[in-house]
């Protein structure tokens, strides 16, 4: 079996990571991931009188990006790490795009039999129910899917 477990840092992304390290003690696991999706700080393109002024804040932007990366780097080795304690070797992975299209065609592209996330992330609105990844990777994958609450 193949799992693919998705982390974003929120604590339910952790209870996920949780009931995960749980199956894969108890059943023969072939492959795990650990999968962060994010997407990049862009800037909205606007003519500025001062050029200099749009360098500077490029450049910002590009350092808020690269500490965000590393970042989210620390969020999916905590995660792995949490299954190398159980002894289980787990892959980290992070990747740029859409989260649940990018989530999707990764289980697709590593044939994953099971993807585990949580209920509800850390997006910029909480939203009710299961939440709009979760709710767009159960639509857009054939791979079976755990949304732990």
């Amino acid at each position: 079996m193949r799992i693919l477990v998705c982390v974003d840092g929120s604590k339910e992304s952790m209870k996920a990571v949780v009931k995960a390290v749980e199956i894969a003690s108890g059943c023969r696991i072939d492959h795990v991931a650990v999968l962060h999706v994010y997407e990049k700080l862009t800037m909205t393109v606007v003519e500025y009188a001062d050029e200099q002024y749009y360098v500077q804040e490029i450049k910002k932007l590009e350092k808020m990006n690269e500490e965000m990366v590393a970042h989210r780097q620390k969020i999916v080795e905590h995660a792995a790490m949490r299954f190398r304690e159980k002894g289980i070797e787990a892959e980290t992975m992070l990747k740029e795009g859409h989260p649940s299209h990018t989530i999707s065609q990764t289980a697709e592209e590593g044939n994953y039999d099971l993807i585990i996330l949580g209920s509800r992330g850390g997006g910029g609105l909480k939203k009710l129910l299961l939440g709009s990844v979760s709710n767009a990777v159960i639509q857009e994958t054939s791979s079976s899917v755990l949304v732990v609450k």
